[in-house]
């Protein structure tokens, strides 16, 4: 499998590819803390990364829950940030429209789980150009991403790749199935793990989602082993007090050594 090159980010390539960011931007201020420590944490461990946080979060449990900020303020703040840290940047796109507006700004246009069968928005972010990660619906079988590959491939699509993020395991549960990454990775397609939503318990806080962050790293240790291009991660650097998945964020103090490990182990399954 050819390598996918995000400059400097490669997926495929000797080191794992990382995504790294809070899982919404709270603040002009925040997102841009954040994207430096992060940076710095990177730079350290000599790891390139793709930048991510959410403009809007639109399928939020509750009617109540904090959103975010415009589509296109949203987008621009985080192409601001890419060129300051500089590396690529990723953010979410809930509509054809949305897809248009973020190609000006965003490296990659993420299609989120929910949305990941939705042919009007698969083709509008392929005709962008721009390289698009298409999340796996938690309600979707590994080998029925060939069928969102030939969407995008039809549209134009010259760069893309999966993200698996868990499988729906009965109410408010989420099952992580690592023989997903061998079968999407077996079907031709680069994949890399979301450990961050795979630890989700979807509404399982009522009004809220809840989960497990502590498990994050250990499911991420566990899909590197297994053989995937990279980790998902959502950092925060005080989850408790995060505006959207604060249970499932892991602590951006953490991060270091929770990157450490997993380049050794990519390093040794490689």
């Amino acid at each position: 499998m050819p390598i996918l090159t995000i400059e400097p980010v490669k997926l495929g390539g000797k080191i794992p590819a990382f995504i790294l960011g809070p899982c919404v931007i709270e603040s002009e201020t925040f997102v841009r803390r954040m994207a430096r420590k992060i940076a710095r944490m990177c730079a350290a461990e000599d790891l390139p990364f793709i930048f991510k946080a959410s403009y809007d979060k639109a399928n939020r449990t509750s009617v109540r829950s904090f959103r975010g900020i415009d589509v296109r303020e949203g987008c621009a703040l985080l192409g601001e940030i890419g060129r300051e840290i500089r590396m690529p940047v990723t953010t979410d796109v809930h509509s054809p429209n949305e897809a248009e507006i973020a190609a000006e700004f965003i490296d990659v246009l993420q299609i989120p789980a929910f949305l990941c069968r939705q042919t009007d928005l698969i083709r509008a972010a392929a005709e962008t150009g721009r390289v698009v990660n298409v999340k796996k619906g938690q309600f979707l079988a590994p080998w029925d991403v060939r069928n969102i590959a030939e969407k995008l491939e039809t549209f134009g699509a010259k760069k893309f790749f999966f993200t698996e993020r868990g499988t729906t395991f009965g109410y408010n549960n989420l099952v992580a199935d690592m023989r997903a990454l061998a079968w999407i990775r077996a079907a031709g397609y680069h994949v890399i793990f979301d450990a961050t939503h795979s630890v989700q318990r979807p509404g399982g806080a009522g009004d809220a989602t809840s989960g497990d962050a502590a498990l994050a790293p250990v499911l991420a240790r566990a899909a590197l082993a297994a053989g995937c291009d990279g980790i998902f991660m959502e950092v925060h650097e005080n989850p408790a007090r995060a505006l959207s998945d604060g249970p499932n964020q892991v602590p951006l103090k953490d991060l270091p050594r929770h990157l450490r490990m997993l380049k050794k182990i990519h390093a040794v399954v490689s």
